[in-house]
């Protein structure tokens, strides 16, 4: 009998320590947002290479996943950069140039729309604060509309990005400043806190540079990195591990195997 009593309570303690050391993989998932109302307009041509570039730091748009399906933000939504790389649902409203057959778009935010104070708000300073805006590539925008209109009044909201594989990251720098632009982010889009951790250092909390880029003064050279990413919108943390081997580069990007949701 006392046996019996000790096994029972030798696989009771075992089952409970089995609950306590079971982390929460539960991930949060980001919801579209409410429909607001925008108006849309559009830069460069047909090619869209005037998208290259911009103020996310995305670089070359094609080659890093982005595509033509982007837009400049006014800069009441871009919000000093935290709103890169979240993803809008974008439908052409009330205006003759609509495409009927077409429900919306889907964009990404990779640039800063800048305000244009020498024309009026109405009338050419298109995203003046506190205009809601998006200054979409050509491309994007003739699948809402023609683009002859110019201008077309949408309805618009935050929907989650679909991104293949986990985080990417872009090195800059030099040996005692590290840089890092953070790319193809699904679920939020959206950055809000950075941290690095070297193979021979703790986690170092990185200030937020500009866009999508975020910055640690430190030597970490010659040691392998992780990251710590924090969701601007969902305030959720993932840790991607040992993303750049101890050999890492400026001028290289390093993919890691998780993401957001």
């Amino acid at each position: 009998m006392d046996s019996i009593l000790k096994f029972c309570s030798f696989f009771f303690v075992a089952w409970t320590l089995t609950i306590i050391d079971t982390p929460n993989v539960a991930a949060v998932i980001f919801r579209p947002s409410q429909w607001g109302l925008a108006h849309a307009t559009f830069y460069g041509d047909e090619s869209a290479s005037e998208t290259l570039g911009g103020a996310c730091g995305y670089g070359n748009l094609f080659t890093n996943g982005y595509g033509t399906d982007t837009a400049a933000l006014s800069s009441t939504l871009f919000n000093n950069g935290y709103a890169c790389g979240a993803c809008y649902q974008i439908k052409c409203m009330q205006s003759s140039a609509c495409y009927r057959n077409v429900l919306f778009t889907t964009v990404t935010a990779t640039n800063l729309c800048p305000p244009d104070w020498s024309k009026p708000s109405d009338n050419g300073g298109w995203c003046n604060p506190p205009r809601t805006h998006f200054d979409m590539s050509k491309p994007a925008f003739m699948k809402i509309a023609q683009w002859k209109a110019g201008i077309v009044p949408v309805a618009y909201r935050r929907v989650p990005c679909i991104r293949p594989g986990g985080l990417r990251f872009s090195f800059q720098g030099n040996g005692y400043w590290l840089l890092v632009y953070v790319m193809n982010v699904a679920g939020g889009g959206d950055i809000s806190g950075m941290w690095v951790k070297g193979s021979r250092t703790g986690w170092i909390r990185m200030s937020h540079n500009w866009g999508a880029s975020y910055q640690a003064f430190a030597t970490l050279g010659g040691q392998a990195l992780s990251f710590k990413i924090t969701s601007y919108t969902t305030k959720e943390s993932i840790i991607a591990w040992n993303v750049a081997p101890s050999n890492w580069q400026v001028g290289l990007t390093y993919k890691a195997n998780v993401n957001f949701h």
